[in-house]
């Protein structure tokens, strides 16, 4: 018996037990296995559905662990920290066709995942808003904005924070047919989602490719709504660092 053939089967209860599989006593252990097996499938169908909540409450909790059956035999665990688990779920569930027909599922899955990566990710100190507030117009627009490690950008042709508002949360009204870039923000040590502002999602995605301030604004157009977006982004301790261009002399 070779450890791939062990490891095979211990995510397809369609395999057989792997041959020459015995206990501490020399007989074999098919039925030990089969129990084994069965755990192992249990913790990670639970994994996935502590990861990803609204997904869960999205199709029902019988249709995601057929779904989660199907994703743990094609994406096994890559580390021992289930905290981890779930990385490829997004991409699986936008290529899974029987359920194309909810369009915004993979981006609910992008966004679950976004919360627990801000989630762990590393603690880091935001600038003082007056950095920004006192600096000079021409001096801002060169400047290069470092945003928080707990920072997340999902950009959605979907209402993807209003679906997964509408889903957690009891009360909320149901989701509007708009497009939602979303914001994750940790600036405690909850992260929190955020809907950006028109023209947000574009802003902050080119801070985080490293463009300048200007070059920002330039990407987020015309209808973008830079006041609202620069005071999410300070209030959600969510600038770490600014740089600014030294003078050409």
């Amino acid at each position: 018996m070779s450890q791939a053939s062990f490891h095979t089967a211990l995510l397809d209860a369609a395999r057989p037990v792997p041959e020459g599989l015995i206990d501490g006593t020399g007989r074999p252990a098919g039925r030990r296995y089969d129990v084994y097996r069965n755990n192992v499938a249990v913790s990670l169908r639970e994994a996935l559905a502590a990861g990803f909540p609204a997904c869960a409450r999205l199709i029902g909790e019988e249709n995601f662990a057929h779904v989660a059956g199907l994703f743990l035999r094609a994406h096994p665990p890559a580390s021992p920290l289930m905290m981890t688990y779930g990385q490829d779920f997004p991409e699986f569930l936008e290529g899974f066709e029987p359920l194309a027909h909810i369009g915004y599922l993979p981006d609910v899955a992008r966004l679950e995942l976004a919360l627990r990566q801000s989630y762990h990710a590393a603690d880091r100190a935001p600038i003082d808003p007056s950095a920004l507030q006192n600096m000079q117009e021409t001096t801002l627009f060169g400047a290069h904005l470092t945003l928080a490690p707990a920072l997340r950008l999902i950009r959605s042709r979907w209402p993807v924070v209003q679906v997964y508002d509408f889903t957690m949360s009891p009360g909320q009204p149901k989701p509007t047919p708009v497009a939602q870039d979303a914001l994750i923000s940790r600036p405690g040590f909850t992260p929190r989602v955020h809907a950006l502002p028109p023209g947000g999602g574009a802003f902050v995605d080119a801070l985080m490719r490293g463009q300048p301030f200007g070059a920002a604004m330039a990407a987020a157009g015309d209808a973008f709504d830079l006041s609202a977006t620069l005071t999410m982004l300070l209030t959600e301790g969510a600038i770490t660092d600014l740089v600014c261009e030294e003078p050409v002399l």
